[in-house]
């Protein structure tokens, strides 16, 4: 199993992905489908589509984080943010992040941030598929590192919030 994360922009556009790849047959295949199986209110996990009616490979669910709020917040997630993840797994794969040859047996959930302020239909859509490819490619490279984190335990911090100091 791989894991990954990344951010990339900043303001309401700026996404925020976390990525876990895994075996179909295995604990991240069976997270894929009981995700699918199990949406709420506000939260519909569905597949990823490169276009209509052809997803990408490895098969790809979208999480959203953000609760939907409105008709211009879930365009903006089902249309910018989804293409976005897709362009991200596509790329991923053709940069051989992911085996090609594998990427059929594989199955990759990725939970990603819509911030319902956000307007910038294009801005989302790059930011989504530069934080997506990113994440799968440092689940690949196994980082941070332990020692990554460790080094900036002293520096904390968020877009949403700093330690005074």
């Amino acid at each position: 199993m791989q894991l990954g994360e990344s951010y990339v922009g900043d303001g309401p556009e700026a996404a925020h992905v976390n990525t876990v790849l895994g075996d179909r047959e295995g604990p991240v295949g069976q997270a894929w489908a009981t995700a699918l199986a199990t949406p709420s209110t506000g939260h519909a996990p569905f597949v990823v589509v490169l276009q209509p009616g052809l997803p990408v490979v490895p098969f790809t669910l979208f999480v959203n984080k953000a609760r939907i709020e409105d008709d211009g917040h879930g365009r903006l997630t089902w249309g910018a943010a989804q293409a976005g993840v897709a362009a991200g797994v596509t790329d991923a794969v053709a940069a051989g992040t992911i085996d090609e040859g594998a990427a059929g047996e594989l199955a990759l959930i990725a939970a990603v941030w819509v911030n319902p302020d956000a307007r910038d239909a294009e801005l989302i859509f790059s930011n989504n598929r530069e934080a997506t490819a990113g994440a799968l490619a440092l689940g690949r490279a196994g980082l941070p590192t332990a020692g990554d984190v460790l080094e900036q335990r002293d520096e904390v911090w968020n877009p949403y919030f700093r330690p005074p100091g």
